[in-house]
């Protein structure tokens, strides 16, 4: 299944990056998850571990899209 993962993150990574320069950051973002996804798929682990690794991905990506809306974008006035 991480292997679907990865192969669907590089599909937005790649749209990111037909959206032109100022989608660079998250077409990276992307990139690197497709990576972190497919490398993960290849280790031949238990499903116990994978459901670890996908809860641990869930939870650091909702605390970072947490973090950013309150910390990072502007209100506005």
């Amino acid at each position: 299944m991480f292997k679907v993962l990865g192969f669907w993150a590089l599909i937005i990574a790649i749209m990111f990056l037909a959206g032109g320069h100022h989608f660079q950051i998250p077409a990276i973002l992307f990139f690197v998850q497709a990576l972190l996804f497919y490398i993960f798929g290849a280790m031949k682990l238990t499903e116990k571990t994978y459901m670890y690794l996908f809860g641990g991905y869930m939870f650091i990506s909702f605390i970072g899209m947490v973090w950013y809306a309150n910390f990072m974008m502007k209100m506005p006035a």
